[in-house]
């Protein structure tokens, strides 16, 4: 749990050992107290995605929080649009996509103005849990999962199977570079980001936790660029001079250097 970071309510007890029996059932283990061990080793490391995918929650669907793809579409994708113009490919990431449906939502978006592999656009999708990566680099979603898209997005990018599934056209696949990340571990991506959605997944982890984590974001979203948000979460006041709020959830970098520290230099 302390190399997870999670924060859990004691209000939440019953829940995570019912969510954790199961994987004491797999891994044949007899006691919680085994488990915590075995997470916090390094020969532990697989198993610790499988405990913070076991106690979060990957429930999403397509345009979630729509004003974030409304700003998107317009202010964010205005500044973009003058960068590619002068020669700056345009990187987006999606830090905790979960099963796809945000960042095919941000290639939806950005195709939709102009922007997509053609000119240079990429856009990075990471989890911990290599089965939601494994099902969102499919881009076969069934009907119930479908949620918020319009009749126009589902007919342009995805093509019914006949049994029920829709899959995604292979220009919105090649669109996205799925990958299974760690946010709590060394970030191999090297280079700036214009813009980083990490919407719904900060709120799991203790405030110590989520310092770090701001100024691992503050350290590789460019100046200007953007950070999105989930609903219930906010910068935390030690990274305030980072970023600026621009609007619900949405903050902008600010050109304050960082150093290693994480302390303005």
């Amino acid at each position: 749990m302390r190399e997870a970071g999670l924060a859990i309510a004691d209000n939440k007890s019953d829940m995570v050992r019912t969510r954790l029996a199961r994987r004491l059932r797999h891994l044949g283990l007899s006691s919680y107290e085994g488990y915590c061990d075995l997470v916090e080793r390094p020969e532990g490391a697989d198993e610790l995605g499988q405990l913070i995918s076991a106690l979060t929650t990957n429930v999403s669907h397509f345009f979630r929080e729509s004003h974030h793809f409304d700003l998107l579409a317009t202010d964010v994708a205005k500044d973009l649009l003058e960068r590619a113009g002068a020669g700056q490919p345009t990187r987006i990431w999606s830090a905790g996509c979960a099963n796809g449906q945000e960042p095919y939502t941000i290639a939806m978006v950005l195709n939709g103005v102009g922007l997509g592999p053609e000119n240079g656009c990429k856009i990075l999708a990471t989890d911990i849990d290599p089965d939601v990566i494994s099902f969102a680099r499919t881009g076969a979603y069934p009907k119930q999962m479908l949620g918020g898209l319009s009749d126009e997005h589902l007919s342009r990018y995805f093509q019914a199977d006949g049994s029920g599934t829709f899959n995604a056209k292979g220009a919105l696949r090649d669109a996205v570079t799925f990958r299974v990340r760690n946010l709590l571990k060394p970030w191999p991506m090297t280079g700036r980001f214009d813009a980083v959605f990490c919407r719904n997944v900060v709120i799991y982890f203790d405030k110590e936790t989520q310092s770090r984590l701001w100024s691992k974001f503050a350290e590789r979203i460019r100046p200007g660029g953007w950070l999105f948000l989930g609903h219930s979460e906010r910068i935390s006041p030690c990274a305030e001079a980072y970023f600026a709020k621009s609007s619900v959830t949405t903050y902008r970098r600010t050109d304050v250097p960082i150093t290693a520290t994480g302390k303005e230099s």
